[in-house]
């Protein structure tokens, strides 16, 4: 183990550096992966519509895979390393890096000037390595409420998948433990278990998944961890407290022995000096022991263990950066240490801990093993958060009614009865002890809500000496049942407490923890909704210089940052449908494939039909003057391939296993071939590619028919459902909003709007609209492509090309010519048009099309401007009438 390094630390964003790399050599890393790591990652890109996973999570699950499958779980600096001396996997690697924003990051290019590149480089590379464990140690940041919990199972699923496909290879884990700091936290871990996981994984792997899982949940101290030695796929969700080792406080006397449980202790020497700085073992006897416990004995006999630290920054705290310091570390690290110790003498490994906090910052530090960050402005920029309208009050530490006072009739006002997803929005107000929620808060409360005619009944407290059925209240909070609106707390709820109707935070005293009015403003930040909402925040004075100090240490952000962010010069835009709904008739497509079973007596193998020259290695010496020249004879290497030998059975199996049918029948099949089962058996010994792609298709094709049977059927749709609430809510830059009733496209109302306002998401899909308006040819146009939530049926659903999942498209136009016959359209950014996904939405749309009696067009986005051109037409602006 690595001890630290005493050099000023440098905050060097490597984990940018990963992210760029990976965008621009995607396609590379991708082709290098196993199909079932494509199919997975093809079925949760968010490019593809009802994917389930954003695109943050998306991205860090990208970079978890990239770490494992491309590096092979290597440790972080030694991948720094071969990235700045561009070898191994980064030679030929660019320069210089951008943010997500496209921004050079001038501080992290280290290409200015060569030798204080090189000093930078090892300075950085030793920071690394000094806080390196035995493990590979990553840690991914993702700001509260962009879905942590789902990420870490979905890298879980992932892994017990491969491992399943791949069972030899050491870089995926079997089994996986999870680490809660609390129970708090603990309780809200039981996602992983109750998750849908067929939202993450493909459909064929459910089941397998679902048959092996095993899920261990320690919530109780007393409860024992029964896993069966040696199993697989199992996952322990614990809080640390349950599992942590421990320090033996002082030699145990004869009635301790007598009644002693089955802990197993540890000697010093038993541990060696691995672990010397960890205990203070320098001041301790030489016989001192560790005290385990048993789920700590139940973990030693796991194999390929992986460990999940969840909510990493509350798990240590300040401490969090002592952890990743070998010589001051926590006793979870310890406990994580000496556990992969001893797995590791009994020839098992921990694959990797993985670390899940909600900064990349711990005070002032960048922790140096961050592999990937998505901090908290980009995330309330992206609506993958509420914004937040912050209001801070002054002197009114002594002033609690006019606090409360002012908070609540601010968020009635608000938010009032209003339902979101049909739930109630909600307010907590913290308190700094039970007995002043008791005796003052929530009577001050009531006297308010009453003088607002607002039921009493709407007030719910939540401390630790609550009720059961306050904590059964609790917990439904966030569903449509609940009816309680204001929640009175006592260091609850501040964290694992996942309420997306929260919508308003109030706190006026100071609390004891400063990261406290930090975990409790973003408490009311998850997203809900298909809009951007905006969250309330009321702080006395105080509590708001507190929560500037700690949005700097753990975000490096402003107050002014978190306040506007989100803004982007967007407006909410009420949509209403105009009458009289527009209604379509479009043909639905259904086919059906049926195998049918041939009769056939004859022999269905023929060797004599195989060619295998295709499959030889072979090899000739050539002059280099002349390279179409042999100078000697050609020579046959086949014999070095690496092939599987095949027995009788073997072979049977495989062929049965791909056909589905009776080893019997395979069996007389091979026996009743021209050449017969040796002479076969010997061929594809020989070239293990005959079985694959000549004996097992052929087989099939010789056996089976495929007959398709299709129908049509007219359906007439609505290009718009009508919303319950009389409108839809959709958030849009105001220079790209389009209003049917504004002075520049009032002349065009009968000819477009079947929605009072088209909000576009791009400069190429808004020029093109208004070519089409200008159009002589086009009698009617709609923009389709901005409802993509089920508000509309004019959808066409596709094969996915990578995850075979059946997905849904919108194209962005439809338009009806003079003649009554329909276009659809889609603008699509030059580089996209190759793309698979995208050619896979091209040809399912160009078969509705063509069934209905439509067209369709895929306009590049630099021709957009110029309206609809003919095919292969370059643009003239003669042609757009």
């Amino acid at each position: 183990m690595a001890k630290r390094t005493q050099t000023k630390p440098v905050e060097f964003h490597f984990y940018r550096f990963l992210l760029r790399f990976h965008q621009e050599k995607r396609k590379d890393i991708y082709a290098s992966y196993p199909a079932i790591t494509k199919k997975f990652l093809r079925f949760n890109d968010p490019t593809n519509a009802g994917s389930y996973l954003r695109k943050p999570q998306f991205e860090a699950l990208e970079i978890y895979v990239f770490l494992k499958e491309f590096f092979d779980n290597a440790q972080l600096s030694d991948i720094f390393q071969d990235w700045f001396d561009r070898t191994g996997k980064f030679e030929g690697r660019t320069v210089g890096g951008a943010d997500r924003t496209g921004q050079v990051q001038i501080f992290d290019i280290l290409e200015q000037d060569q030798e204080t590149d090189k000093a930078t480089a090892k300075a950085i590379f030793q920071q690394m390595a000094a806080y390196k464990q035995s493990y590979p140690n990553y840690i991914f940041a993702l700001t509260m409420g962009l879905g942590k919990t789902v990420l870490m199972a979905t890298c879980i699923f992932y892994e017990f998948l491969l491992a399943n496909k791949f069972p030899l290879d050491k870089k995926y884990c079997h089994n996986a433990l999870v680490f809660a700091p609390d129970k708090t936290v603990l309780t809200s871990l039981r996602e992983i278990e109750s998750f849908d996981k067929s939202r993450v994984v493909p459909a064929e792997y459910m089941n397998w998944l679902d048959t092996h899982l095993k899920f261990h949940f320690l919530d109780e101290s007393g409860d024992a961890l029964n896993v069966l030695d040696g199993t697989a796929y199992n996952i322990i969700i614990s809080n640390t407290q349950k599992i942590i080792l421990k320090r033996q406080a002082k030699a145990k006397k004869a009635a301790d022995l007598l009644f002693a449980d089955a802990k197993k202790t540890y000697n010093i020497k038993e541990l060696n000096k691995d672990f010397e700085d960890l205990y203070d073992f320098e001041n301790l006897d030489s016989e001192a022991e560790l005290l385990t416990n048993q789920r700590f004995e139940k973990l030693r006999r796991l194999r390929n263990l992986g460990i999940y630290v969840d909510e990493a920054h509350h798990v240590f705290g300040t401490k969090l950066e002592q952890d990743f310091d070998p010589t001051k570390q926590t006793s979870l690290r310890a406990t994580i240490n000496a556990l992969a110790k001893l797995l590791a003498d009994k020839g098992e490994q921990v694959v990797a801990c993985y670390n899940f906090t909600g900064t990349p910052y711990v005070g002032s530090r960048l922790l140096p093993e961050v592999v990937y960050s998505y901090g908290l402005k980009e995330a309330i920029d992206n609506k993958y958060l509420k914004q937040v309208k912050l209001d801070a009050y002054e002197n009114v530490r002594d002033q609690t009614k006019a606090f409360l006072q002012s908070a609540i009739a601010g968020f009635y006002e608000q938010f009032g009865n209003k339902r979101y997803e049909g739930m109630l929005p909600k307010m907590a107000i913290f308190c700094t002890t039970v007995d002043e929620l008791k005796t003052e808060i929530r009577p001050l409360v009531e006297e308010i809500l009453a003088s607002m005619n607002v039921q009493t009944s709407k007030v719910l407290e939540n401390t630790e000496k609550s009720t059961n059925d306050e904590i059964r209240e609790f917990n439904l909070l966030d569903t449509p049942a609940s009816e309680k609106q204001f929640v009175l707390l006592v260091n609850k709820g501040k964290e694992g407490w996942n309420c997306r109707s929260l919508f308003s935070v109030a706190m006026h005293r100071e609390p004891k923890s400063k990261v406290f009015v930090l975990q409790a403003t973003m408490r009311c930040l998850r997203a809900i909704g298909d809009v951007q909402e905006t969250a309330r925040v009321y702080l006395s004075k105080e509590c708001e210089t507190i929560l500037r100090a700690e949005l700097d240490q753990n975000f490096k952000l402003t107050l002014e940052d978190l306040t506007t962010a989100g803004d982007n010069d967007s407006d909410q835009i009420e949509v209403r449908v105009v009458p009289p709904p527009v209604k379509i008739k479009i043909q639905r497509v259904q086919k059906l494939y049926k195998m049918v079973e041939k009769k056939t007596e004859r022999p269905l193998l023929k060797l004599s039909e195989t060619q295998t020259d295709q499959y030889r290695i072979t090899v000739t010496e050539r002059s280099l003057a002349d390279l179409t020249k042999k100078i000697g004879p050609e020579r046959d290497l086949t014999s070095i391939k690496e092939k599987r030998t095949f027995s009788e059975l073997s072979l049977v199996a495989e062929i049965s296993r791909y056909l589905n049918l009776s080893p019997i029948r395979i069996a007389k099949l091979l026996r009743d071939s021209e050449e017969g089962t040796t002479a076969i058996l010997e061929a594809v010994n020989e070239f293990n590619e005959l079985l694959y792609d000549w004996v097992i298709p052929h087989l099939f094709n010789e056996l089976y028919e495929l007959k398709s049977f299709e129908s049509k059927e007219e359906q007439e749709i609505e290009l718009v459902k009508i919303p319950k609430d009389g409108f839809y809510r959709v958030k849009a830059k105001p220079d790209k909003v389009a209003n049917y009733q504004a002075a520049d496209y009032k002349p065009y109302e009968s000819k477009s709007f079947h929605l009072s306002n088209y909000c576009f998401d791009s400069v190429p899909e808004f020029d093109f609209f208004k070519e089409l308006l200008r159009d002589g040819r086009i009698d009617k146009v709609w923009f389709t492509g901005m409802l993509t939530h089920g508000q509309s049926d004019f959808c066409i659903p596709y094969i996915d090309p990578e995850s075979h999942a059946l997905r849904t498209y919108y194209p962005d136009f439809l338009v009806q010519l003079m003649d009554k016959s329909y276009v659809m359209f889609e603008v699509k950014a030059d580089y996209q048009i190759d793309d698979q996904v995208v050619q896979a939405k091209k040809k399912w749309a160009n078969e509705m099309a063509t069934a209905s009696g439509m067209k369709y067009e895929m306009i590049p986005a630099t021709l957009a401007k110029n309206g609809w051109l003919p095919q292969g037409r370059q643009p003239d602006k003669q042609l757009i009438l």
